[in-house]
């Protein structure tokens, strides 16, 4: 039985991805697939990552390894081929990145403790990355909703230049776990194709979008960070939140642009193969697609009505975002985020 853990990241259309699966839960059961979402691997892992309480640190791990054993051996009983764990928690809380101010300090550490629980039966590790200034702003707006603050320039300029990236986190996360497949999905790509993000993950064939996974609830867009509008309306009033309309986005231009750069020498790294650390998730467009036609010859769908900002409205996600290429800023991609390639 194969085991694939997806930690995450936060912000990066987990809501929607879980909507999927379980939406599709009898489908996916028959091809040999268990989902166990942020709630079942709560209660599993309750202890690996040692909390207070009378008993000791020691005892905690081992009655959650014995309850992850006991869950394990009834799959394999079953026969079922495949488990995949949806664990954003493996990860860290976002409120903790941000009281920290880097991406998941510690992240490593508790990925090496989970693995253990599961005696080194986990596989694959798949994990979702994002433009961080995409990923702080919505952190932030979730943040916001919660009673935090406005982040002041300082806080934000400390996140713009503070040097651990994805990259960094990635080889914290490898290092941690030696024995296990570390494949990362980039939002940008994925984030709107929930059935070839679980076809990257299950290692399924690079086929095109028409692979036969189940599409129900496939675009939708679940969990989105709250724009400005809604932001002034559950926030206190005269709290200083940017002007206008659309997403909100903290970050000054220079601090986009440093950000942006960053997230570029990410993913060259990993286009590059990451020094044999982790794999980057094939794109999940082929070329005929890029040239702006499906499999049949068709011109695709038209795209969704723009928000004034450039993003899709709420509720859909549009699945023909592309990554940047070097060199192009923010405001000139999120013009061409929803145009056909």
């Amino acid at each position: 039985m194969e085991i694939i853990l997806h930690p995450g990241a936060h912000r990066c259309a987990t809501r929607s991805f879980l909507a999927y699966l379980e939406d599709n839960a009898p489908a996916l059961a028959e091809m040999g697939l268990v989902v166990w979402g942020p709630e079942k691997a709560r209660s599993l892992l309750a202890g690996v990552i040692p909390g207070p309480g009378p008993l000791s640190a020691a005892r905690q791990l081992a009655r959650a390894e014995g309850r992850i054993a006991l869950h394990l051996a009834t799959l394999d009983r079953r026969g079922v081929a495949r488990v995949l764990i949806v664990a954003p928690s493996v990860l860290g809380a976002p409120g903790a990145s941000l009281r920290a101010g880097r991406i998941y300090p510690g992240a490593g550490a508790r990925l090496a403790r989970v693995l253990a629980a599961f005696g080194g039966r986990i596989s694959r590790v798949a994990l979702s990355i994002r433009a961080p200034e995409r990923y702080w702003a919505s952190v932030w707006a979730m943040a916001l909703l919660q009673g935090h603050p406005l982040p002041d320039g300082t806080r934000l300029d400390r996140l713009a230049t503070q040097p651990r990236s994805w990259r960094a986190l990635i080889g914290e996360l490898a290092e941690a776990a030696p024995g296990a497949d570390l494949l990362v999905l980039p939002h940008e790509r994925f984030a709107g194709l929930p059935e070839l993000r679980l076809a990257r993950m299950l290692a399924a064939p690079d086929l095109a979008p028409d692979l036969a996974l189940p599409r129900d609830r496939a675009r939708l867009c679940l969990g989105r960070s709250p724009d400005l509008g809604p932001l002034r309306k559950a926030l206190a009033p005269g709290l200083a939140l940017p002007p206008g309309e659309g997403a909100f986005r903290p970050f000054t231009a220079p601090q986009r642009a440093a950000l942006a750069e960053s997230y570029q020498d990410d993913l060259f790294w990993l286009t590059a193969g990451a020094d044999g650390l982790a794999r980057l998730a094939a794109d999940p467009w082929p070329e005929d697609a890029r040239a702006g036609m499906d499999k049949t010859g068709a011109a695709p769908a038209p795209a969704p009505e723009r928000e004034p900002n450039g993003e899709a409205p709420p509720g859909r996600i549009d699945p023909r975002a592309r990554l940047r290429r070097r060199g192009q800023g923010d405001d000139i991609e999120e013009g061409r985020m929803g145009r056909a390639r």
